[in-house]
């Protein structure tokens, strides 16, 4: 696997949620196969919305979160969302019809130019900006 994968933040609390054990060992695989190969890539909202599920739904604690985030933040390409980028997630919006907050996620896997992206939420197969959705836990 030499191509550059989008994970979606629902992938990242995969990860961390005990109560989906099938899902949680397949996310881990996955990620930990691409962080091996060095293809990750995540964006700021991803680790935005990862704090938010696992602090508030999962009741994780926060510091340790915080320390995820950080070890994400220092090893994982990051992209930074900027008002480019939200400018391209309108019109994958429009072109779409996914909501606002999808279009965010695929308009940063395009720009960090990612063949896949990694998430439950969209439409498996489908590709949208040159980006393959791949729902890797059904």
């Amino acid at each position: 696997m030499n191509d550059k994968c989008f994970f979606d933040s629902n992938m990242l609390v995969y990860m961390m949620d005990a109560s989906e054990p099938q899902k949680q060992a397949k996310a881990r695989a996955l990620f930990s196969e691409c962080i091996a190969n060095n293809s990750a890539v995540i964006s700021t909202q991803c680790l935005q919305e990862f704090y938010n599920v696992t602090a508030n739904k999962l009741k994780q604690d926060k510091l340790n979160i915080k320390k995820i985030i950080h070890n994400y933040s220092e090893h994982i390409p990051t992209v930074q969302i900027s008002p480019s980028l939200i400018e391209k997630a309108i019109d994958i919006s429009i072109q779409t019809q996914f909501s606002f907050w999808d279009s965010l996620i695929v308009s940063a896997a395009s720009y960090a130019k990612c063949s896949i992206l990694y998430s439950e939420d969209l439409n498996d197969g489908q590709i949208v900006e040159g980006v393959k959705i791949q729902n890797p836990l059904k």
